[in-house]
Parts: C-alpha cells; sequence; structure tokens
C-alpha cells in the first residue's frame, strides 16, 4: 500500500511504533553507519535469522529501511527522506509551535 494516500497520522503511527522496540532502534544506529548485509546485522546483533527479518519487515513496512538484492545477499540502508519527515513531524508538534494556525481548539 502506498504511503501517500494514507493520512499523515497513519504513518506516523507506523514510524513510531516502528521505531519503539530496542532490537529494531539498534538496527537503525548500526545503518546509520551506512548499507549492511543482513549476515553483518545478524552477527553484530547476535540475532537469529527468523528474528532479525520480522524486525527488518517492520522497519521496512514503515519506510524506514531500503533493501536491494546482490546476488543471494540482501543490504539494507536507511531512508533518510522518511528520517527527514520524521524530524519534521516531530518538529511540528511541538508545543507553542502552532502560532495559533489549529483549526481545532488545542491552542487556546
Amino acid at each position: 500500500m502506498t504511503t501517500a494516500i494514507l493520512p499523515q497520522r497513519t504513518i506516523a503511527a507506523r514510524w513510531f511504533h516502528a521505531l519503539s522496540d530496542k532490537t529494531r532502534l539498534e538496527i537503525v544506529e548500526l545503518l546509520s553507519h551506512g548499507e549492511r548485509c543482513v549476515c553483518e546485522l545478524q552477527d553484530t546483533l547476535d540475532a537469529a535469522q527468523s528474528r532479525l527479518s520480522f524486525h527488518l519487515r517492520i522497519l521496512k513496512d514503515a519506510g524506514l529501511v531500503t533493501d536491494r538484492r546482490e546476488g543471494r545477499w540482501v543490504y539494507y540502508s536507511l531512508n533518510r527522506e522518511v528520517l527527514d519527515r520524521i524530524g519534521a513531524f516531530a518538529a511540528a508538534v511541538q508545543p507553542g509551535k502552532h502560532a495559533g494556525s489549529c483549526s481545532r481548539a488545542c491552542c487556546e
């Protein structure tokens, strides 16, 4: 399903769900240093392949991670655009940042 037609809150909920797990945060931290082969992630995290695949699938479904296949290996990397969007979302929901532009009475 394309994220372009989903409401922003639904997309944000996927991001934050994906980031709500310690192992997935570790994966994101490892990928922040560059692309990694799934075998490197498995060794570094000392994780079973099935467990790692589960976590990578959640990150990928949320759009945080992309993958590419090279022969029999799969390489993962962070999606910089989505990380920037998460930062923009977080900045937009900071208290006092609305400047009266809300269509709801949340800033009164």
